[in-house]
């Protein structure tokens, strides 16, 4: 972050100062929501959350090193007060992004993929000059100005991951850093039951390129007629990738090796470069094409962007999270969220990875589906019982659908090839049944949304305690 002293911060903000903060007094960053994180010269914001009221812990912050708090009221400790920490902290982050002229945004939204993408993109941009990007998927209103305040005077891009639970969020926060570039992947049907259709979800992830200025650029999807119609909605320019031969940026040639990872001609108008990704599954493709296509705008050579890519490691956590254990077992963590086009390219990285081995999968019913919740759960349980699993475990309520689906499709296959079928109340006794059922060579994969938990199952068969 920018140094600023404490009196900047409260004109900033409209705030107050209290409890005998010194308004010379300087932040020089980080700004942070967890106490824990507090370093000398921290600012901490204090939130009011479901389980714990950061105002709480401000003598705590304060002690650990924070210059003051950002807080909605007194508290023991220099503090600038404000009527809303959450309006408070995007205006900030707003004036700090405005004081860093020579900064580029770079903007990356839609229903799948944006984590890895980012990760990718922000791989790339560091080859020409200091990038920061969010951990994980910091992508909402209030991660997102979290890590727009980790920029400096040094900071060259910020490449942004930008989530939308409604009509609008997107627009927000592009108003607090305004993108230069803009990278659209696709429109699914991750949370329709907030958005009510395919065609909302497309208007909110379409904010992005509304809000890129004239010498911008949208990078947009051949492949996805929603996201390619926003082309009409952008005054920027516009440039292509995908697989279609239209796409100025596109992969030719692609394969998977036996382990799901995807090798191909990078191909661009100033020429081509082979690529292997050591990322899982053919999903990965329109996400390094994604980042391609924006660094190529930034300038890179095809040779480094394509160097780049094939040595890209996951860096999100419970993203396509690969491990093979000392027996053989295969586990893919790909916990962290879910919707059935990410559940649909699991179960292809799954028959890529597992190959003639005997494979397993544990779900759990997707939320924010709305009115076709049941339909589409179904589905997913279809595409897990037309797997060629041995055994499916479903966790958790509401998982009648997925159930009906798979024993549907269970039906149809020939009675030796039939997975078995089991609903488990929780992640422990999906771990148990999975310890039971496990041999030597098998491969499972762990996927469900993000408050399912899933992700304590892989850590269970990995060698933790799964609680």
């Amino acid at each position: 972050m920018i140094p600023l002293p404490l009196a900047r911060i409260a004109e900033i903000t409209s705030g107050a100062l209290t409890g005998m903060a010194d308004p010379r007094a300087v932040v020089r960053g980080p700004v942070v929501i967890d106490s824990r994180a507090v370093v000398p010269g921290s600012l901490f914001v204090a939130f009011k959350g479901e389980r714990a009221d950061g105002h709480d812990f401000a003598a705590q912050a304060v002690e650990a090193g924070a210059v003051a708090v950002l807080a909605e009221k007194p508290v023991e400790a220099p503090a600038v007060i404000v009527g809303d920490t959450q309006a408070a902290l995007a205006a900030l982050a707003t004036a700090v992004c405005a004081e860093l002229p020579q900064s580029t945004v770079i903007g990356v939204t839609g229903s799948a993929g944006k984590t890895s993408t980012k990760d990718l993109l922000a791989r790339l941009t560091a080859r020409i000059g200091p990038t920061i990007a969010p951990v994980g998927s910091f992508n909402n209103e209030i991660g997102h100005p979290l890590t727009v305040l980790k920029a400096d005077e040094t900071t060259r891009y910020q490449v942004l991951e930008l989530s939308a639970r409604n009509i609008g969020h997107i627009a927000e926060l592009a108003r607090i850093a305004p993108p230069k570039i803009g990278v659209v992947l696709n429109v699914g049907t991750a949370h329709l039951g907030v958005f009510g259709g395919k065609e909302a979800i497309a208007k909110a992830k379409g904010e992005l390129v509304e809000a890129l200025p004239a010498d911008g650029v949208a990078v947009l999807n051949a492949d996805d007629p929603l996201v390619a119609a926003m082309a009409e909605r952008t005054a920027a320019r516009v440039t292509w990738y995908g697989r279609a031969e239209s796409a100025a940026v596109r992969a030719e040639n692609v394969t998977l090796d036996e382990r799901g990872r995807a090798s191909f001609t990078l191909r661009t108008p100033s020429g081509a470069a082979p690529v292997t990704l050591r990322l899982y599954g053919g999903h990965a493709v329109e996400n390094a094409l994604a980042a391609a296509a924006a660094a190529y705008e930034l300038g890179l050579p095809v040779a480094t962007i394509a160097e780049e890519l094939s040595q890209a490691e996951p860096r999100s956590r419970w993203r396509m999270e690969v491990t093979d254990r000392a027996d053989g077992v295969t586990v893919i963590n790909d916990a962290y969220n879910a919707n059935p086009d990410s559940m649909r390219a699991a179960f292809g990285a799954l028959d890529a990875l597992a190959g003639s081995r005997r494979r397993f999968a544990v779900v759990a019913s997707l939320r924010e589906l709305g009115e076709e919740s049941d339909t589409l759960n179904e589905g997913v349980g279809r595409l897990a019982g037309e797997a060629g699993l041995t055994g499916l475990i479903v966790v958790g309520g509401n998982a009648g659908p997925i159930l009906t689906g798979a024993r549907a499709a269970a039906a149809r296959l020939p009675e030796e090839e039939r997975p078995v079928v089991t609903h488990v109340p929780d992640v422990a006794a999906a771990a148990a049944e999975l310890h039971k059922a496990l041999a030597s060579g098998d491969a499972v994969l762990i996927k469900g949304p993000r408050a399912a938990g899933l992700e304590r199952v892989a850590e269970a068969l990995l060698g933790g305690d799964g609680r």
